[in-house]
């Protein structure tokens, strides 16, 4: 049974950080592609961020404006993804879930691309 399991959120200051952490059992994050999402409330998910298979390189959702703020990273051996939040925004605040997929995909910022979910980690930035 696949498991995704995220870890680290909380509640920070504007301009804190937080790292996320994504823990997979039943399936290898190695050569896989891993997304980062969000959910605000009363608000549609969106992709914040994904770390493709087949390039490995990380894409960022340009909206969430997360380019030079996030950082995506895996290590392989804790079968651990990490999602570095840097000078975080109080629109940030949001449910942020990471997903997964054995295999490339053509967007990886789309969520109906992955078959496997977190349950999710609250994030809220707040004074």
């Amino acid at each position: 049974q696949v498991q995704l399991v995220e870890s680290g959120g909380g509640l920070v200051q504007p301009g804190g950080s937080l790292r996320l952490s994504c823990t997979a059992s039943g399936f290898t994050l190695a050569d896989a592609t891993i997304g980062w999402f969000r959910q605000a409330p009363g608000k549609e998910r969106e992709g914040v961020s994904c770390l493709s298979s087949a390039d490995d390189n990380t894409y960022f959702n340009a909206h969430v404006k997360a380019m030079g703020r996030f950082t995506m990273s895996r290590d392989n051996a804790k079968n651990t993804v990490y999602l570095q939040m840097n000078s975080l925004k109080p629109e940030d605040t949001a449910i942020y879930y990471c997903a997964a997929v054995g295999e490339a995909v053509s967007g990886c910022l789309r969520a109906h691309e992955y078959d496997y979910w977190g349950r999710g980690t609250q994030v809220t930035v707040s004074s």
